[in-house]
């Protein structure tokens, strides 16, 4: 074999190169761990100025749900005071095609598939109208809130009594 076939193929020749390698394959890795570690739990701190006050505490610590405790025996609000306080935002306007109060071209189709269906639009909810039942009035009350702007609407039903 002839010496031009014979030369030594590994990448390091000198000294200064052995030191880069050796630099850059062991301390280097180092430091980059040595920074991540520091980046990630200097991320839990709190923001400078921010107070940690018992309040804000208390916020955090704070429940999702809560007990709300009605008086059973509280009188019933008519269907005029529920659309007043609950309906008449989209209702009075027809936001997100809903029917306008006393609109009886609007309201005529949801008229003839009766009262039941109605309250149960109400209770559950129907397009962008969220569900009613369960909310700060008893599904009675919004019985008679519906029956209110149907028959404002045209239709005939009588409102629902308590039992």
């Amino acid at each position: 074999m002839s010496e031009e076939h014979s030369e030594d193929h590994n990448p390091i020749k000198t000294p200064k190169q052995m030191l880069y390698a050796v630099l850059f394959s062991f301390i280097l890795p180092i430091f980059v761990i040595i920074g991540l570690v520091y980046y990630v739990t200097s991320s839990n701190k709190p923001q400078a100025g921010a107070p940690d006050t018992q309040e804000s505490v208390a916020v955090r610590l704070e429940k999702v749900g809560h007990v709300e405790i009605k008086d059973a025996n509280r009188p019933l609000k008519s269907g005029e005071e529920v659309y007043k306080a609950q309906c008449t935002t989209c209702h009075s306007i027809g936001a997100a095609g809903s029917p306008k109060f006393g609109d009886a071209a609007a309201w005529g189709p949801r008229i003839g598939k009766g009262y039941d269906a109605l309250l149960t639009s109400a209770l559950k909810g129907k397009g962008a109208m969220g569900a009613q039942g369960g909310g700060d009035f008893e599904d009675l009350e919004v019985g008679r809130a519906v029956v209110y702007m149907a028959n404002a609407g045209g239709a005939k039903f009588k409102e629902p009594q308590k039992p």
